[in-house]
């Protein structure tokens, strides 16, 4: 059988109170008491009972990290930095799948069931609402991918949207394309709108370039294979801003089996550098979003709440940059 408190407290001849403080953050316990314990529970193999902990120090240590598009790769990665990251600083990841889930009340309830010290929404497609339920609830809360603000509700760890949008267009522009479309996840994220923006801003300072704006159903590869059959049979642009690496690959193969050549025929630049982007086959000019970044941050700022969780709302923006490949013609001299 698994060792107690009390086979502990016995081996190290302490009383069981000690041996719950010396496994308590912040108790009061001297070196060599706390010495004494620890060999005793090295030497019984004892490992400290989470949920008794958690009736102690009136905290679970879980945070809730909550998403709602897990058909896209990207999130893999996602979710096995915020995971390996959290449990490093001795949290302990719920994950919750909020796909098709439109009140943000019902995830206030959901997570609160499981006593949660906070929460990471980590989507660029969920509503900035569901956040602010968060916040509203008292619950510590960390919004990552999500929708920049100089002056957010809630703290914010992601990207520029919009200045990706315009980044995206220059790039274009700078090779010499004079018609131009962006193809973008559901028009209802925040993440496809500001992209979206920002791209249709910087065409429009540049005379002599038509553009076209078009909606996927989701940001999958699918959606992104279904849409670009659907412009490809209408007289379609020169090159797109596909808004994301899994609509872009989804829309190469669409081009693929119509035929075309890529870049020749169609150009096509896409947003993330996910791994899959970097394949010899697949070889995409895209924009670098920081992922890594973003989600130590977020897992940095949801640390200070947890101690802080008055902490007044900040937004942390990382620069992208775009990364050349073989899915765009080479820039004009």
């Amino acid at each position: 059988m698994a060792a107690t408190l009390k086979d502990v407290a016995e081996r190290a001849g302490v009383s069981r109170s000690a041996v719950s403080r010396t496994f308590t953050d912040g108790a009061s316990v001297s070196d060599k008491m706390r010495r004494k314990v620890e060999k005793a529970a090295r030497e019984l193999g004892y490992s400290p009972n989470a949920l008794a902990s958690s009736l102690t120090t009136g905290r679970t240590k879980l945070i809730g990290l909550v998403s709602n598009n897990f058909h896209n790769p990207i999130f893999l990665e996602v979710f096995d930095l915020f995971t390996r990251g959290l449990q490093e600083r001795g949290l302990r990841p719920l994950l919750v799948n909020l796909t098709d889930e439109t009140d943000p009340e019902n995830s206030v309830r959901m997570l609160r069931q499981y006593s949660v010290d906070g929460v990471v929404v980590a989507s660029s497609t969920l509503l900035p609402s569901f956040a602010k339920a968060f916040r509203d609830a008292g619950v510590p809360v960390v919004h990552s991918f999500g929708r920049y603000s100089s002056s957010p509700q809630v703290h914010v760890v992601g990207i520029d949207n919009v200045e990706c949008g315009r980044m995206a267009a220059r790039t274009l522009v700078a090779r010499g394309y004079s018609k131009v479309g962006f193809m973008g996840g559901p028009a209802s994220a925040t993440s496809t709108q500001d992209r979206n923006e920002g791209f249709m801003d910087e065409i429009a300072r540049h005379k002599g370039i038509d553009a076209t704006v078009s909606f996927a159903r989701a940001y999958s590869f699918e959606a992104g294979r279904e849409e670009m059959l659907h412009l490809l049979s209408d007289n379609p642009a020169q090159a797109y801003f596909c808004g994301d690496d899994v609509l872009s690959i989804g829309a190469l193969s669409a081009i693929q089996d119509q035929g075309l050549r890529v870049p020749d025929d169609i150009g096509v630049i896409g947003l993330n550098d996910m791994e899959m982007s970097q394949w010899e086959n697949i070889d995409l000019t895209t924009i670098h979003q920081p992922i890594r970044q973003i989600v130590s941050s977020s897992i940095e700022l949801m640390v200070t709440m947890l101690n802080e969780p008055d902490r007044y709302p900040e937004a942390r923006i990382f620069p992208c940059s775009v990364i050349e490949r073989g899915t765009l013609r080479p820039a004009l001299p």
